[in-house]
């Protein structure tokens, strides 16, 4: 260890960017999608990806692009920390696209996209899969790639207007 320690300190160029990635990554920050800082530092399992490019919201945004939004649901009356709490997750559904329930199996187009749990992480809030309909004009459907995303399989998260989009975002790893 104290080998390590003296070559650390002596190449401390190469391990302070490391040490910083891994400091904010441990305190589940987000970084502000500003123009001047265009990363974005993903830890939650809601993505598999850590390290992402963050541009502007531009243009159209298609079904599969990945996207960072202001959370607006109902969620926020239970959980008001989560009001206006950026997202990140992928466009699985556009405007036109049929949102269909089965039990609590929820499909988009006819297209399997997730099992709505019974209970939030939490174990408290009891949850309500989304209600069978067509995705208005200017709405997206969101999905996470974790059994426990909370995206918008539940009805009190919803449906995401194409205004609370902040950014596309490409994943990098």
């Amino acid at each position: 260890m104290r080998n390590f320690l003296t070559h650390a300190r002596q190449r401390w160029y190469l391990y302070l960017p490391l040490a910083l990635i891994w400091a904010l990554a441990a305190a589940r920050i987000f970084i502000d999608p500003v123009p001047h800082v265009p990363l974005l530092f993903n830890v939650t399992p809601s993505l598999p990806y850590t390290v992402a490019f963050i541009e502007r919201r531009t243009g159209v945004i298609a079904r599969g692009d990945y996207v960072i939004y202001a959370f607006g649901g109902a969620a926020t009356r239970h959980f008001p920390g989560l009001a206006r709490q950026p997202f990140f997750k992928r466009v699985a559904g556009i405007e036109g696209d049929q949102v269909r329930v089965e039990g609590r199996r929820v499909l988009v187009n006819g297209i399997d996209v997730g099992q709505a749990k019974l209970f939030a992480m939490a174990g408290k809030l009891p949850l309500e899969p989304i209600e069978p309909s067509v995705i208005p004009p200017h709405y997206f459907y969101m999905q996470g790639t974790s059994p426990d995303s909370f995206d918008s399989r539940y009805r009190i998260s919803g449906l995401v207007h194409a205004s609370d989009v902040i950014a596309v975002v490409h994943p990098i790893f």
